[in-house]
């Protein structure tokens, strides 16, 4: 593992209050018990249903001050 990764995995390890060895037997627990795919699929479907409330809020972010649709 290179040294950035490692680093990443303590400083999350510790923002969940688990000691490095606790937080990688959970990430390879939720790996193979497919917990980790099945959320990532699931994040993709409500993306991919609700796409058109994402790109219109992003794009009435950008409008210019005063310019709002009717």
């Amino acid at each position: 593992m290179n040294e950035d990764v490692a680093e990443l995995a303590r400083k999350r390890a510790a923002d969940l209050g688990l000691s490095i060895g606790d937080y990688l037997a959970r990430l390879v627990q939720d790996d193979a018990s497919g917990l980790r795919t099945r959320a990532v699929d699931a994040a993709g479907r409500f993306l991919s249903e609700h796409q058109g409330v994402f790109d219109e809020a992003e794009a009435a972010q950008q409008a210019p001050a005063g310019v709002r649709a009717a």
